[in-house]
């Protein structure tokens, strides 16, 4: 009974984030024309484009909470692995080892890339672009882990 609230748990996680992927993509495909960003085309977005790089920038950030929080736990917990009461990094590097994550370094790396751009700078539009720039082209990456994770749990994968 317990697994199956835990695989329930999992698959509740996994859908959260395949719709956080879906808005990432869709946010991206629709900001295609403005891409590469650089401080004078962030300037001059339209409002559609600013809606868009709003979406990306929420979604990006709660893709990754819901990887972190949610997906990750999950995943432990599915497989029994007792690490509900360890540090994050305990978490990343276990799910490693066990193969669902290439490199718990990578995570980190996104995180950081993640508070970077949750903070604005007013004045300075090319350090925003190189920000944004930096965070789209790491969405391959955040991908990989869900791909990695789908693979791995084969009976969450999608088509």
């Amino acid at each position: 009974m317990m697994q199956d609230t835990n695989q329930q748990r999992l698959l509740d996680a996994w859908r959260e984030c395949q719709r956080h992927q879906h808005f990432i993509d869709y946010a991206i495909t629709s900001l295609q024309s403005v891409l590469p960003l650089t401080g004078e085309r962030l300037a001059s977005l339209d409002d559609a484009n600013i809606q868009s790089l709003d979406q990306f920038v929420l979604r990006f950030g709660k893709l990754q909470d819901a990887l972190g929080a949610r997906l990750f736990p999950s995943v432990l917990l599915y497989l029994q692995e007792p690490f509900e009461d360890r540090p994050m990094i305990d978490k990343l590097n276990r799910l490693e080892k066990l193969g669902y994550l290439e490199n718990s370094e990578q995570w980190q790396v996104l995180r950081m890339l993640r508070n970077r751009f949750a903070h604005e700078y007013p004045d300075d539009p090319d350090k925003n672009a190189a920000i944004l720039m930096m965070a789209i082209e790491a969405v391959p990456s955040l991908i990989e882990i869900l791909q990695r994770i789908g693979h791995k749990l084969s009976f969450l994968e999608t088509d």
